[in-house]
């Protein structure tokens, strides 16, 4: 039986475990190439679950074999050179989505993250990568280049060295070499990455929502603002933190010796 075309198919699927959502690209075959249909189910997926106030933190994964291997080389021809630069124009609409989240976001990686791939666990806010990963930014070596982050999101990552290396070389690097140049947080055993993703995405939802925000949106400013600008975001940040129902849940609950109840207010 012939697999049903990607437009009738769920290619992201869903689950929610107390307050943390599950995403999995499921199109295997193609090892989550990002077609078309998958860059919009993945976007509606995640803008779904950013808006659901009783999701906390986000985990987002793939195969065994493959987080994502880039773009589907077979749909690039159809793009027209003008289309690239359109609002809404090829790849642009997940990754500004991921780029926008509010909530947290935990790409759990085993296999290959290749390309838009690579570019999707830069995009995310941590990355927790099974021994087999493999990260890499091919795309000279098919006569393009990034187009959703890579050349810039790579620097930021790991530096200019080691970020040029892979881009004119389009030679990978595995998980190991990706956490030691800090592209990766934590390296785990393939058959325990996504729990240990799933079991940092709890922690964080244990916190409060409204710190955990505040603190992701002051932490990647960082990238983008100089230093002292960057400073007073933080400092904004933390004044809006004082006086908030968490704050005074958190100081009660440190005094009292208990765990906190956050409720994001």
């Amino acid at each position: 039986m012939s697999a049903a075309p990607d437009e009738t198919r769920a290619l992201v699927r869903r689950e929610t475990t107390g307050h943390v959502a599950l995403l999995t690209l499921d199109r295997p075959e193609a090892l989550n190439a990002l077609s078309f249909d998958l860059m919009a189910q993945l976007t509606a997926a995640l803008r779904d679950v950013d808006a659901d106030p009783e999701v906390r933190a986000i985990v987002l994964t793939g195969s065994d074999r493959a987080f994502c291997a880039g773009a589907d080389v077979s749909q690039i021809e159809a793009i027209e050179a003008g289309e690239v630069l359109a609002r809404d124009g090829f790849a642009r609409e997940p990754f500004d989505t991921l780029a926008s989240l509010r909530t947290p976001l935990i790409a759990a990686v085993r296999g290959l993250a290749l390309g838009g791939g690579c570019e999707i666990a830069l995009a995310c806010d941590l990355v927790v990568a099974g021994e087999s990963a493999r990260f890499g930014v091919p795309e000279v070596t098919l006569g393009v280049i990034p187009g959703a982050g890579g050349t810039q999101r790579l620097v930021h990552a790991i530096g200019k060295a080691k970020a040029m290396k892979m881009l004119l070389t389009g030679d990978s690097v595995t998980a190991e070499e990706a956490c030691a140049a800090g592209l990766v947080a934590e390296v785990a055993p393939d058959d325990e990455a996504l729990a240990a993703a799933i079991g940092i995405a709890e922690r964080i939802a244990r916190n409060s929502p409204r710190a955990v925000e505040l603190a992701k949106d002051a932490a990647r400013s960082a990238q983008d603002l100089p230093l002292q600008q960057g400073l007073a975001l933080e400092r904004r940040n933390f004044f809006l933190t004082i006086g908030s129902d968490d704050q005074r849940e958190g100081v009660a609950a440190f005094l009292e010796k208990r765990r906190p109840q956050f409720t994001g207010h």
